[in-house]
């Protein structure tokens, strides 16, 4: 159930968000023959609004890959499926890391092993891995209202597919638009040259994406420096004593391991840092 939702939810919005801008030049037609010098007359052509929608794309890709093009969409061949596919599959690691709150969790599990200067212990397929189910787990919610509203209405044939990825892509930008800080917003949104939306569901994902990934980079460091500051102090005075005794020549990160690891499993500091983790999304 959480592996069909967390895949719909990120094949849904990859649909609609990957498709960039298109600059529009201007298009030349001929003018209606009033003489024998009848010369072509340039028409300028307006800039879009924004990126084209999902349900246009749609419909683009079936009729052009129609066996007949221009007479009516019909099914499309095997190599195109597979390629689609693919090419959805290999943006689902991107969309994971910006989309969702996999960022914040994964850099401050790395501030934390940084910070107990424990070299590869948790191994980084270990810390990913946490990170991962800890998305899942903070993304539940949202993953429930993607399926509520969006997947199991497709399934049934209730709404049509471009509605579906609006109603995905709306709940996934309420949960970023929650998450990013107003200054963020409003930098990509001038440089849109668009104005911040009253409603979530009229903010471009163009604009909420990295705007989102910003906060969450900003978080997490404001996080982990926090993280820090008791194991820099576990490290200043393990090097005081150190000194104070002559034993310049003894690392002092060699001392300090065992009591940072005595001090943050003392604390049950994997539990403390889950639960931040958690409750900061809320």
């Amino acid at each position: 159930m959480i592996g069909r939702v967390l895949v719909a939810a990120m094949i849904f919005p990859a649909l609609g968000a990957a498709a960039h801008a298109q600059v529009a030049g201007p298009t030349t037609r001929p003018a209606a023959a009033t003489g024998p010098t009848s010369r072509p007359t340039t028409m300028p052509a307006t800039a879009p609004a924004g990126p084209p929608k999902v349900g246009d794309l749609v419909s683009l890709i079936d009729r052009a890959t129609s066996p007949e093009a221009g007479k009516g969409p019909s099914d499309w061949s095997a190599p195109i499926k597979m390629a689609i596919v693919f090419a959805a599959l290999a943006l689902l690691p991107s969309l994971l890391v910006m989309m969702t709150s996999f960022t914040r969790i994964v850099i401050v599990l790395a501030f934390v092993r940084r910070a107990l200067t424990t070299q590869n212990i948790p191994p980084t397929i270990a810390l990913i891995g946490l990170a991962l189910f800890l998305t899942i787990f903070t993304m539940s919610p949202t993953f429930a209202l993607v399926d509520r509203d969006s997947i199991q209405p497709y399934l049934a044939g209730q709404a049509p597919f471009d509605e579906s990825c609006s109603r995905a892509m709306g709940h996934l930008k309420d949960f970023m638009v929650r998450q990013t800080r107003p200054a963020d917003l409003s930098l990509f949104a001038e440089m849109a040259s668009r104005p911040v939306p009253e409603k979530v569901q009229d903010l471009p994902m163009h604009v909420a994406v990295p705007a989102f990934a910003m906060s969450e980079f900003r978080t997490a460091f404001e996080m982990g420096c926090l993280l820090f500051i008791p194991f820099l102090l576990v490290d200043l005075v393990i090097s005081s004593i150190l000194l104070s005794a002559g034993m310049m020549m003894l690392p002092p990160a060699i001392v300090s391991l065992p009591f940072k690891i005595i001090l943050f499993v003392l604390v049950d500091g994997w539990q403390l840092l889950a639960r931040t983790l958690v409750t900061s999304f809320h």
